[in-house]
């Protein structure tokens, strides 16, 4: 009897034990329960939206660029696309194929399409082509029971409605690469493009704008089944630039009349800001925003001309005798020679045993210095370097903007190179020689300037000494009330000025035919040539070709810096043309035209609204010597 009711205690004792862990099991799991459906709630809620909600950016509309008058110089166009669905289509093939016979694929184009079909989901739209015209999405809809698959889609592009003319400054706008900085949830966008060059790289991250979202609820499978929420995101933002597209339309063209290579830029010399701003020949920013073909790149880098090369800012080449403005204020400021300083040009001239030429084979006879920039002579200019050394020639070049990097913010841009002995030391470890000042002091030799620089030059020497700087963007009042004065007497800068009005309105001078007379107002500036090859000693003691005689990469850079009005400067231009034959013949009559285009078009000048203008342009037609 007691064996049976110890028996039952345990049992009881049993019971009781499990009894109370299960329990204490079924608090733990209410608890548990309790823990994930209240304190946890929120964690899993947003666990389950992330598999049933689809977030994807969206591409904001790319910021447009507007020249100094609001007109538009960079904007964006309707773009129509043709994609491919792949779970649309029975056979992808086939429905490439039927495509290929309304519109060309090239293999490239093939090759890309059938990598993006494998590299996405079945349901992703796929580019086959874009930039289509009404006409050809006309044909993909009328051919659509043959096209399985593709859709027609409708966005936007960057389109430059100045094509070339603008290219070298605008740049343009391309696909995302792997060295591109991935700073951005934009730029893994697919097809998504970026500023590459100029302007539209510069300005990059303020024309890109901020992406939106699209939220969609999609199935397991990833489809969209409905649109949840739309956010547009922010626009980029619209930039404006100093540019004047009349004056850069004017420019270009000046260069392609005559299929000419070179560059011009035109500055308002109390601001430095940059009106004109040409690199020729050119290229269409459009071809490399809709995606360049090999055919069209070999052609490109084929060209003898290089119209890829921003030769504004990476051009450098010899200033020649526009040089010669920086050797006279140099030579005035350290006592070299004074006003009255005269020299006797009899066309050549030795040190030791090596002789200098002048230009001008039968001499100029004696001049000072007004008359030297005037004729433009180089004995007188030999003369002055021998007695100045290359030392104050170097400073002052460098304080009028030359031998280093105006950076305005372009990419390639060159310094130049303005020498002294400590370079050459260095460079080649030899000391420097008298008869490379020499030839420094009418701006050849190792002197090596941008377009941009020499611009830059005549807009300090034009406004009187004052060290502004090219610039793409409007200075504010306070920059403008605070460019800062070089140090140089302007008693010297006058005499600068007095030569470069002779040589544009004296004549016999070097750019009298280039002159004009508008209402009074004239131009003044001075020419340059630089020569690519050496003329023999044999050559000069029989006949020196003729420019016209020599093959086009053999003639002399035409160059030409100037300003106008030459009685109260506003706008600063200077032009190099690449194997022109020479500054007074290529450069100046371009330098010209464009200062004229500027001062017609501003009333402030003349009073005189331009389409009532009927006194005709007094271009003089006197044989111009050649320098």
């Amino acid at each position: 009897m007691n064996r049976d009711n110890d028996k039952g205690k345990v049992l009881i004792n049993r019971s009781l034990m499990v009894g109370v862990g299960k329990f204490f099991l079924l608090l733990c799991i209410i608890f548990r329960l309790y823990y994930l459906q209240v304190y946890q709630a929120d964690k899993y809620k947003t666990l389950a939206d992330e598999n049933r909600i689809s977030t994807r950016l969206l591409v904001p509309p790319r910021g447009l660029i507007y020249d100094r008058n609001g007109e538009v110089i960079a904007t964006n166009r309707q773009n129509f696309q043709a994609l491919i669905v792949a779970e649309q289509t029975p056979n992808l093939q086939e429905t490439l194929d039927a495509f290929k016979k309304i519109m060309p694929l090239s293999e490239a184009e093939e090759q890309r399409i059938k990598k993006d079909l494998k590299s996405n989901k079945s349901f992703v739209p796929i580019k086959i082509k874009d930039n289509l015209s009404w006409e050809e999405v006309a044909k993909i809809q009328l051919n659509a029971p043959d096209l399985p698959g593709i859709i027609i889609d409708e966005g936007l592009s960057r389109y430059y409605p100045y094509g070339e003319k603008m290219a070298h400054v605008l740049g343009y706008v391309a696909a995302v690469s792997e060295k591109d900085v991935k700073d951005d949830p934009l730029l893994e966008v697919p097809g998504f493009k970026i500023g590459k060059s100029g302007i539209e790289k510069l300005f990059e991250k303020k024309l890109r704008g901020k992406g939106g979202n699209l939220k969609s609820e999609v199935n397991a499978y990833g489809r969209v089944m409905k649109e949840i929420e739309k956010n547009e995101g922010v626009p980029g933002e619209r930039v404006d630039l100093t540019l004047d597209v009349r004056l850069q339309e004017k420019a270009y063209d000046l260069f392609t009349e005559k299929d000419h290579s070179g560059a011009a830029i035109l500055l308002d010399v109390h601001t430095g800001e940059i009106l004109a701003f040409v690199s020729a020949p050119s290229f269409d920013p459009n071809v490399f925003s809709q995606g360049i073909s090999n055919a069209q790149w070999k052609e490109l880098i084929s060209n003898e001309k290089n119209p890829l090369s921003n030769k504004a800012i990476s051009g450098q080449y010899s200033p020649g005798s526009t040089f010669k403005i920086i050797t006279a204020l140099a030579a005035l400021e350290a006592g070299a020679i004074k006003p009255d300083t005269r020299f006797f040009c009899a066309a050549k001239m030795t040190l030791g045993t090596h002789a200098f030429h002048c230009w001008k084979r039968i001499g100029h006879g004696y001049l000072n210095v007004v008359e030297a920039l005037k004729n433009s002579c180089d004995i007188f200019f030999y003369e002055t370097a021998l007695r100045l050394g290359i030392e104050k020639i170097a400073d002052m070049a460098r304080r009028f903007g030359l031998g280093s990097k105006i950076n305005v913010g372009l990419e390639n841009e060159k310094a130049g190179l303005i020498p002294d002995k400590a370079w050459k030391l260095k460079r080649f470890g030899e000391p420097w020689q008298q008869g490379e000042s020499l030839i420094s002091g009418i701006g050849q030799g190792y002197i090596l300037t941008t377009p941009l620089q020499l611009a830059t030059m005549v807009a300090r020497v034009a406004n009187g000494g004052y060290e502004v700087t090219p610039t793409f963007s409007k200075l504010t009042n306070y920059e403008k009330k605070h460019i800062k004065k070089i140090n140089v007497n302007p008693n010297y800068l006058d005499m600068i000025k007095e030569g470069m009005y002779e040589v544009v309105n004296i004549p016999g001078a070097t750019a009298y035919g280039s002159r004009f007379d508008y209402h009074g107002i004239k131009m003044a500036g001075k020419t340059g040539s630089t020569q690519v090859r050496r003329i023999t000693m044999k050559e000069r003691q029989t006949r020196i070709l003729k420019q016209e005689e020599l093959p086009w990469k053999y003639r002399d850079h035409g160059v030409f810096v100037g300003y106008a009005p030459a009685d109260n400067p506003k706008y600063a231009v200077a032009v190099l043309v690449e194997h022109g034959g020479g500054g007074s013949k290529a450069a100046a009559p371009i330098a010209s035209k464009i200062l004229l285009e500027a001062v017609k078009l501003d009333t402030s000048l003349h009073g005189i609204q331009p389409e009532k203008v009927m006194t005709p342009l007094k271009f003089g037609t006197e044989v111009v010597p050649s320098e």
